[in-house]
């Protein structure tokens, strides 16, 4: 009788509210070490299942996040991509929808799950929901079919019972366990009493060589439009020393204010070689501009549809784009192609 091997799971602790406990002394919570955040979870020694765990040092809140931490996160996984089956990113919530986005660009040829998880409440609380999505996501990394081969090789974030592509998702709630969303695209399992995959919504890249990208550029800005936004708001943003891209929340499915000065600006700004990407304010729904006179202005000014990206993807991709191509074109060529299912096929506009 042959013994099956153990698939292996690489835990990656980069901070945030599941790492951290209560100090008996002041009540206030403060950053647990790894053994410690493991020590409240023994039913992890029950997953058939090898764990090993590496940790940023210090462990960083997801509010101080930057794009030198999605970089140590992604060579973490390259150095060890062919010792470990799957990887389990530990991530405070806060941000946990721009990282995920961000991986999802930075691995590239990614053949292996990487499930990013965190909580709402700390893994020491009594009521905490620390455990169950960190097992589950274990064992969702960890899982392959009958060729052997990963169930879902990609970058997703598990929350409460939901496995979401990561470039799909936003926090929707800073109260409930249920604090991710994906509104624009289906969930690629679902937990229960069973893990049920649902494979024709997965993506699956070319089995070449893995690798990741080394740079992000930082010069973006996301511009969230409002009733009675000024001449004066808008053209000091599109001023920013150094700007490359603006991503443009508009109205509805794409609508910004129909004033000549708006339309004047953004103009002046796409001639200046500065990409501006549309996405919509609403949780759900596509851009689709020209659907309306109001984002008739925004076509003629040469700004992209970002379709049905969330603010996140859009802001990380073009921070992805802007680190591998200097020329604007580039940029806006490739903007608007889908790389990592992170928006749906384009419609013609």
């Amino acid at each position: 009788m042959t013994t099956k091997k153990r698939n292996s799971v690489l835990l990656i602790f980069t901070g945030g509210t599941i790492s951290m406990g209560e100090n008996p002394e002041t009540q206030s919570l403060a950053p647990l070490d790894t053994e410690r955040v493991l020590s409240f979870i023994p039913e992890l020694q029950m997953l058939h299942v090898n764990i090993a765990s590496v940790s940023f040092s210090p462990l960083i809140d997801s509010s101080d996040v930057r794009p030198s931490d999605w970089l140590k996160i992604a060579e973490t996984i390259y150095k060890y991509y062919d010792d470990f089956d799957g990887f389990v990113v530990l991530h405070g919530t806060d941000t946990m929808a721009y990282s995920a986005a961000a991986l999802s660009f930075m691995l590239e040829n990614l053949q292996k799950p990487v499930i990013f998880t965190g909580s709402q409440l700390p893994v020491g609380v009594l009521r905490s929901d620390a455990k169950e999505n960190l097992i589950t996501s274990i064992e969702i990394a960890a899982a392959k079919n009958e060729h052997g081969r990963a169930i879902v090789p990609e970058v997703c974030l598990f929350f409460e019972d939901k496995l979401m592509r990561g470039n799909r998702t936003t926090k929707r709630n800073s109260e409930e366990f249920n604090a991710f969303a994906s509104f624009n695209y289906p969930e690629l399992a679902h937990t229960g009493v069973h893990i049920k995959y649902f494979p024709h919504y997965i993506h699956y890249e070319e089995e070449v060589k893995f690798g990741y990208a080394h740079h992000f550029d930082t010069n973006v800005v996301v511009l969230k439009l409002f009733p009675g936004i000024t001449e004066t708001t808008v053209r000091a943003i599109y001023s920013i020393p150094g700007l490359r891209a603006v991503v443009l929340e508009s109205f509805g499915s794409g609508n910004a204010p129909t004033d000549k000065w708006f339309y004047e600006i953004i103009r002046e700004a796409t001639d200046r070689g500065i990409v501006t990407v549309n996405v919509t304010q609403c949780r759900a729904g596509s851009v689709e501009m020209g659907r309306y006179e109001a984002s008739v202005n925004l076509l003629k000014a040469g700004v992209l549809s970002g379709y049905d990206m969330t603010m996140e993807a859009a802001t990380t991709k073009l921070m992805w784009l802007l680190g591998k191509y200097t020329s604007a074109d580039d940029v806006r060529r490739m903007m608007v192609e889908p790389w990592r299912g992170e928006m749906s096929w384009p419609k013609a506009e």
